[in-house]
């Protein structure tokens, strides 16, 4: 079992060499927009909640060297305001009303899902367009609603739920290495 985990891992993880370029173009154009006072914005659930979190807690302290921090939300952290908005709103608008808050035109969105099925990380993408924020999406295999419903997709083909959600932080650490390097820090390990 433990063999097999780790097989399939390996083979999730280089079909992903593949994304190498997407990756470095997403972490220019996020260098771009932080740098520019933009943000970033990350939710999912879950796992990939965690995953969101992992990203902007790079993004906010740092990934592998010092640096200034960049303005990154995880949108599901905000407790008090999830569950009022769950609460008064219903589960599929928990992201979507905070996209509407905290989202400026030409912001990023990145949303992360297994499944790419997740009602509120799909309201939250069509609420983005809507705002004018870029949307990026991290999902499983295709084809999915979320993958489809984003400006663009990294989608990690593999079975096993944690086994995408392994390949999202390799993800993860890669954009951050390459948002570095597009802001000028040196030494950063590709």
């Amino acid at each position: 079992m433990i063999t097999e985990h780790f097989t399939a891992l390996s083979e999730a993880l280089g079909r992903l060499n593949a994304a190498a370029p997407k990756i470095d173009r997403w972490g220019r154009h996020l260098a771009t927009v932080l740098g520019s006072g933009g943000r970033l914005l990350a939710a999912g659930n879950g796992g990939s909640a965690a995953e969101a979190q992992h990203l902007t807690g790079e993004l906010v302290g740092k990934y592998l060297h010092d640096r200034r921090p960049f303005s990154a939300i995880a949108l599901h952290a905000d407790t008090s305001a999830g569950t009022a908005i769950v609460n008064d709103y219903g589960e599929q608008e928990l992201f979507a009303r905070q996209v509407q808050a905290h989202g400026r035109p030409g912001d990023v969105l990145v949303l992360l899902s297994t499944s790419g099925r997740s009602q509120n990380v799909c309201a939250a993408a069509k609420t983005a367009h809507d705002e004018g924020l870029t949307t990026w999406a991290l999902t499983g295999p295709l084809p999915n609603s979320l993958a489809a419903l984003c400006d663009d997709a990294i989608a990690v083909e593999a079975e096993s739920t944690a086994t995408v959600q392994e390949a999202h932080l390799a993800i993860v650490h890669t954009l951050c290495a390459a948002f570095d390097r597009a802001i000028g820090v040196e030494g950063m390990v590709a």
